[in-house]
């Protein structure tokens, strides 16, 4: 039985990703981690389903937590199989002359730092086990530059160099490590920022060929995809889920 690990930083992807795991997994067992620890009636309906599933409070900007984290799963469930690091946060818009550093470490502390000691205590098991496989969250915002974003785009642009560095090292070694970059997603993140910057993402919707913004579904399905059979070629890959926004 398979043992995935998922954060919910973004929580309606994963609930996505808990419905197809529910659907097309047979037996599979999940981790399901919830930014507040607490479980939604997707993890209820896996357990309804007859898969086992636990909920775990970690910040992973604290690197001792996520250490934590890893070794609950495993320790609950013997391995750890597959993992999907999906924490992240938007940084208000700045000028890089007019950002703090502060506010720039808050970002990547956990956009860039967290998806670095999520990686390394999941690879020290898959490690021992000699297989695995690791999707990170990136964006559009790892592949191009927005005037504002910078602090933000720099940590999605690092996941990436992060992935593909991490990649090569353990491809020999049985572990598939991947990233998806997600376009404008339907989450309420986007809508924060569609109600807060109405004029520039209405500069940013022009620019979606498909004419929509996406959905969580969407993305669910390409990390479920990286992290299945079908993708066992697969390495250090940018799997652009973005409606053609990056192919103008």
């Amino acid at each position: 039985m398979p043992i995935a690990q998922i954060r919910k930083a973004k929580p309606e992807i994963v609930a996505e990703i808990d419905l197809l795991l529910n659907e097309h997994c047979d037996r599979e067992v999940a981790e399901i981690l919830n930014q507040r620890g607490h479980r939604t009636w997707q993890d209820l309906q896996l357990v309804t389903a007859g898969h086992k599933a636990i909920a775990i409070r970690c910040d992973v900007a604290d690197e001792a937590q996520v250490k934590a984290m890893v070794e609950q799963t495993v320790s609950t469930f013997g391995r750890l199989d597959a993992a999907f690091n999906n924490a992240g946060i938007q940084s208000p818009v700045a000028e890089v002359a007019d950002a703090s550093g502060e506010e720039f470490d808050r970002v990547n502390a956990v956009n860039l730092r967290g998806i670095w000691s999520c990686m390394k205590y999941e690879l020290l098991q898959m490690r021992k086990q000699g297989s695995g496989c690791i999707v990170n969250n990136s964006s559009l915002g790892g592949l191009v530059g927005l005037p504002g974003r910078a602090a933000y785009h720099a940590g999605k642009h690092g996941v990436l160099g992060l992935t593909k560095s991490a990649a090569l090292e353990y491809a020999a070694k049985g572990i598939r490590i991947n990233a998806v970059c997600p376009g404008i997603i339907d989450t309420p993140m986007v809508s924060g920022l569609l109600a807060s910057q109405t004029e520039a993402m209405k500069e940013m919707m022009k620019d979606v060929p498909i004419q929509r913004l996406g959905r969580a579904e969407e993305v669910a399905a390409a990390v479920l995809w990286l992290c299945s059979p079908g993708a066992s070629f697969v390495i250090g890959h940018a799997l652009v889920v973005d409606g053609g926004y990056t192919v103008r």
